[in-house]
């Protein structure tokens, strides 16, 4: 060793060294310069038809109507039918049915065990800085913690660096002195605010925390989710939006959202980020429309018109799985990378996300399990020629499989009117299903016209695929094969009927 360092000189060594430096610092920015920024923006509570490019006439989306013009509108995109199932299926690319939670629990909403892989977990491990901004709804309850969580469920413990927002939902009524609960505000593993009384500034809080996690990160590659409490109930604007929508209240939170959208595509461009950034923008399931306790004719009054968004022209709603209950609108935004005013009817889901950043980031998804989305780079830069990604997609409400989907055509199965297995869902009306339906989406979105008898090959092929999914995923009364469980074996599995 002393030899060769005679023989090279000191000096020389050092400027080689100083050359291998520069190499590796300038061969890091350059993947760092190959791998996009990527933000993910979800609403909550939010319909089909409640942006002006989905369709609204009421509601002003300027900056997200831009952002459509300008990137890509995925009209056959799927959530799941209510809050903690969907973000388990964002989360982990799975199905909720088919991730496993402690203690092997199903609970109504998700809680993701810690041997779950999350989107921000993949990404971090590929050098991406993580943040989560706003409704996380995903942790278990836990006594004698700061919070009233068990950490290790938190977005600190499941791959997010950075955490601001609130370990639930923001309420369950339409005002919040209508209740007792009040959400806590959270900055990581601390109690921020302990009691929030108002929901007036929440958008306006999480637009700065998102576009200073933007400026601060800047550097290196990072993630971004910003989940909007809004414009679920109760509802909340500030004082540039309050009362200024046709759509009344729950306009005035939707504009502000959109409001938002437009002051973190302005920090990208300030920054010049935008030509390195995918954003993505949609919702966690349709509306909340409940105008009667339970939707009963003679029920209760629940929550005014104008305080719930529209899933035009669908049919159904939140915790429902016809079209309006899953079918959320969805936008996709990279200048330069995706074509401008595209649109596509594929069949595409919040399932797709994880794999999708995966491959845009170099990163791996988990080799040990089963990924139900797929990977949809090829349909993002190339939505006139890619192929659909999905042969079937599976409506679930909570544990109970519903209805398939196999490319235009959208198998119902039979149920009764208030499924007992389906938990708080069950208690609305109109959910009957009281002979095996066919719908093509294609020539009838409303799901109005039962075609089953006019094509029973078809019906018979999506019910074969019904029958394979709860093999694999499971259903209320069947434990799935492909269901994950951590903590000590399986529940007893039931033959299926």
């Amino acid at each position: 060793m002393h030899a060769a360092l005679s023989a090279v000189g000191l000096p020389n060594v050092y400027t080689i060294m100083r050359a291998l430096l520069f190499l590796f610092t300038l061969c890091t920015s350059l993947l760092a310069a190959d791998r996009p920024n990527i933000i993910l923006i979800l609403a909550d509570d939010l319909g089909y038809g409640d942006l002006g490019c989905f369709g609204s006439t009421q509601i002003k989306t300027p900056h997200l109507d831009k952002m459509a013009a300008e990137g890509l509108r995925l009209t056959s995109f799927y959530a799941q039918a209510v809050c903690g199932p969907s973000r388990a299926a964002l989360m982990t690319g799975c199905y909720p049915i088919r991730v496993a939670e402690p203690g092997n629990k199903k609970n109504q909403h998700t809680v993701l065990h810690t041997k779950e892989v999350t989107m921000a977990e993949v990404l971090r491990e590929a050098g991406y800085a993580t943040a989560c901004i706003g409704k996380w709804h995903l942790g278990e309850h836990m006594k004698n913690t700061p919070t009233g969580f068990d950490p290790a469920t938190m977005p600190n413990g499941q791959g997010f660096d950075y955490f601001y927002g609130t370990p639930l939902y923001n309420g369950a009524t339409v005002h919040v002195d209508d209740s007792k609960f009040r959400s806590t505000i959270l900055r990581n593993v601390e109690v921020e605010a302990s009691a929030v009384e108002s929901w007036d500034h929440i958008t306006q809080d999480y637009t700065r925390e998102a576009v200073d996690f933007i400026r601060r990160t800047r550097e290196q590659p990072f993630l971004l989710y910003l989940a909007h409490n809004m414009p679920h109930i109760p509802l909340g604007a500030s004082e540039k939006f309050k009362g200024r929508s046709a759509a009344g209240p729950f306009g005035d939170a939707v504009e502000e959202i959109d409001w938002s959208c437009g002051e973190i595509l302005k920090a990208l461009r300030e920054l010049n980020l935008a030509e390195n950034t995918l954003v993505i923008f949609t919702s966690d399931n349709g509306p909340w429309i409940e105008t009667t306790a339970g939707m009963k004719a003679n029920g209760k009054p629940f929550i005014p018109r104008d305080h719930s968004g529209h899933s035009d022209p669908l049919r159904g709603y939140k915790m429902l799985t016809w079209e309006g209950g899953l079918r959320v609108p969805c936008i996709f935004w990279w200048p330069g990378k995706i074509p401008a005013a595209t649109a596509s009817g594929a069949i595409t889901s919040t399932l797709d996300l994880l794999p999708t950043f995966a491959s845009l980031g170099g990163a791996r998804t988990p080799a040990d399990r089963i990924i139900d989305g797929h990977d949809l780079t090829s349909l993002m830069l190339n939505p006139d020629t890619a192929a659909d990604p999905h042969e079937a997609f599976y409506y679930y409400c909570f544990t109970h499989l519903q209805a398939v989907r196999s490319g235009k055509w959208k198998f119902v199965r039979k149920r009764p009117e208030h499924p007992p297995w389906t938990g708080f869902s069950g208690r609305f009306a109109g959910n009957a299903v009281d002979q095996l339906s066919l719908y093509d989406l294609e020539k009838d979105i409303g799901e109005t016209t039962n075609v089953a008898a006019e094509h029973p090959e078809i019906l018979a092929r999506l019910r074969q695929l019904a029958h394979e999914a709860r093999m694999d995923l499971g259903d209320y009364d069947h434990m799935g094969n492909g269901a994950r469980f951590f903590d000590g074996p399986a529940p007893a599995r039931k033959a299926p009927k």
